[in-house]
Parts: C-alpha cells; sequence; structure tokens
C-alpha cells in the first residue's frame, strides 16, 4: 500500500492527539545487587535475586557448550530441536527463560526488563556455565531476540565466551523502520502501554515446519501478544544490537535466510557488512526466520558444527561457494539448497 504525503501526516495527528494522556513505557523492576548469582540443574539465580528457569540437554563428555539464547515471546523450550541434536554430538546446551518471558511469574509476563539487564544477564549465566565447564569453549547461540542481547552483551557488559553464533538476529531497529510505523509505536507505547497487538493479521511466516509452527502455538509457554511498551523496548534493542555490531571483537558466525519475513535483508546485509571481528557469513536461499526449526535445519546445525570446529562429529549435507574480501576475517558462504 502506498502513502501520500498527507496521509502520512494525517495519521500521525490522529495518532498524537492521543499525548495529552500521555503514558511512559515500562520496565520491569530490576533489584539491588543481593548476592552472588547461582546456578542449578532447573534454575538461574541472577545478581539481583531473579529467579528464571533453565533447560539444558547435555553431552556425556562435552566438546563444547553452546549457551543458547531464545527470541522475542519465546522460552528456553525453542530449544528442544537442536538441543538433543547437539547433544549427542558431544555439545552441551544450557538455555534460561530470559525475564518476562516463557515460565516467568504470570504477573511479569509479557514485561520488558530493559536490554540492560537482559544482557547483564547473559553474561552472568555465562559466567556460571563456564564455573561448571572450564575446560571446554563456550559458544553463545542467539536466536532473534536472543541474537540481539548477545551482540549488546558481547559489547557492553564484557561477555566472556569463544564465539558468538548469530541466528536471524534482531537488528531492524528505529533507523531501519519507516516513519510511519517509528510514529504508531513510539505514539501507542507512550499512551497504551499495556495493550497488547498479536500480528496475526500480517501473515508472516516464520519457518516452512508446518508442523513444528502448529507445535509452537499450542504451547502454552509461548506468549501469543505483546504489549506495546514491550515492543517499544525490542525495538529500541534492536537498534542498540546494529550499533553494536562493528564494536564486536568475539569471532562471530551469522547464519540468515532470505524468505525470513520477520528481519528485513536491507538492514541484515548492512549489519553483516558492518561486522569488523572474525567472521563467517551464511546465507539460505530457502531458510526462513526460524532457521533453527526450518525443514532444512539439520544443514544449519552442520553448518554451526563445521564452524566451531567440530565439523568430524558429523558429516557436512550442503553443499556451498565461498567469497572471501582477501582479508582472512570476513567470508560470506552462500547456500543454495
Amino acid at each position: 500500500m502506498q502513502f501520500t504525503r498527507s496521509a502520512i501526516i494525517a495519521l500521525c495527528l490522529i495518532l498524537c492527539a492521543g499525548l495529552s494522556a500521555c503514558a511512559k513505557p515500562e520496565l520491569l523492576d530490576a533489584g539491588p545487587v543481593v548476592g552472588k548469582a547461582g546456578l542449578s540443574d532447573t534454575e538461574y539465580t541472577t545478581i539481583d535475586g531473579y529467579r528464571l528457569h533453565v533447560s539444558s540437554w547435555k553431552a556425556a563428555r562435552p566438546r563444547a557448550v553452546f549457551v543458547a539464547m531464545h527470541g522475542f515471546n519465546e522460552y528456553a523450550g525453542a530449544f528442544q530441536l537442536p538441543g538433543p541434536w547437539f547433544s549427542r554430538r558431544g555439545i552441551s546446551v544450557y538455555a534460561y527463560d530470559q525475564r518476562g518471558f516463557g515460565r516467568d511469574d504470570a504477573a511479569r509476563l509479557g514485561r520488558w526488563a530493559g536490554g540492560d539487564v537482559m544482557a547483564r544477564d547473559l553474561s552472568g549465566f555465562v559466567e556460571l556455565v563456564r564455573r561448571r565447564h572450564p575446560q571446554v569453549p563456550i559458544y553463545v547461540v542467539g536466536t532473534s531476540m536472543g541474537g540481539a542481547v548477545t551482540m549488546k552483551a558481547s559489547v557492553e557488559h564484557g561477555l566472556r565466551a569463544d564465539g558468538l553464533v548469530l541466528v536471524a538476529p534482531a537488528i531492524w531497529g528505529w533507523r531501519s523502520m519507516n516513519p510511519i510505523l517509528k510514529t504508531a509505536l513510539w505514539v501507542t507505547a507512550h499512551t497504551v502501554p499495556d495493550k497488547t497487538a498479536t500480528g496475526s493479521q500480517l501473515e508472516i511466516w516464520p519457518s516452512d515446519n508446518i508442523a513444528w509452527l502448529k507445535a509452537y502455538s499450542k504451547d502454552r509457554h509461548n506468549i501469543k501478544q505483546g504489549r506495546f511498551d514491550t515492543l517499544y523496548g525490542l525495538v529500541t534493542l534492536m537498534d542498540e544490537a546494529a550499533a553494536a555490531a562493528p564494536k564486536i571483537t568475539l569471532p562471530v558466525l551469522y547464519l540468515y535466510g532470505l524468505k525470513d519475513q520477520v528481519v528485513p535483508e536491507a538492514p541484515s546485509r548492512k549489519v553483516m557488512a558492518s561486522l569488523t571481528a572474525p567472521n563467517k557469513q551464511v546465507i539460505y536461499d530457502k531458510g526462513y526466520h526460524m532457521l533453527l526449526h526450518d525443514l532444512q535445519r539439520e544443514t544449519v546445525y552442520r553448518d554451526i558444527l563445521n564452524w566451531v570446529g567440530h565439523d568430524k562429529i558429523a558429516t557436512p549435507v550442503s553443499t556451498s561457494s565461498t567469497r572471501s574480501n582477501g582479508t582472512g576475517r570476513n567470508s560470506d558462504t552462500r547456500v543454495p539448497d
């Protein structure tokens, strides 16, 4: 749909008419530091005493460890497919429900904690996992929103990982969004912050794995709608992640699918081009946003194994061509699948 300049101005005026009753986007309260963080098989206790549910898929003798970060409105159960696959191949996977998501207290579900707190939680969790596995490399695997949190944590919160696997990271922030969406979201977040939207009318397909999507929609721990102030916070986090990209120093594996209907290609390409750390970029012609759940997901899994140096654990199944810029720092692999 095309909008004329006058139509855009009229829409903005209508939306802004409610600003006389302006509210403020709300954040979940982060408490003061009350002690040391702790980790059990089922729970992660943060330094401010917030308890987050943990899921894990453990290898008998892990050669590496993945800390897996879920996407927006998901929880650690998002790794029910890749978790067992990697653990059978010698990689332990740990994941936790981020604040306001999944199995959190009902009163806090759907509330936004803020990018700084979420990034701090991740850095603390990685430290605890490293204590459990001091002799093996640890990689953070961040999907969508989890990728954005990972990028922010690596630059601003001293994330002590051996590398980052960014799976269609959420980087579609304010500077990449069109003026109509920006205005509408800003106004709703500041006038009716607690109202929600489902996005069902957008007819977006996050994956071609229909069986998984049906199960996903029935999982009671996945949030089916988002508060406007939470969406506002998510876009702010995405903006911060995009700005952090060129400052990342840890090795990066960046995965993106050309059929992604959630995070657009143009800003993704821009962020990929901005990376200065040693990195490998893999683009899947038939990949959707939920690359770890797509029908071709094992191709993605094997590409991750290859990158972390465990290619001998499983035989690669994808054929790809590689283009290098000649610096030895950045490479782009196109998987035609």
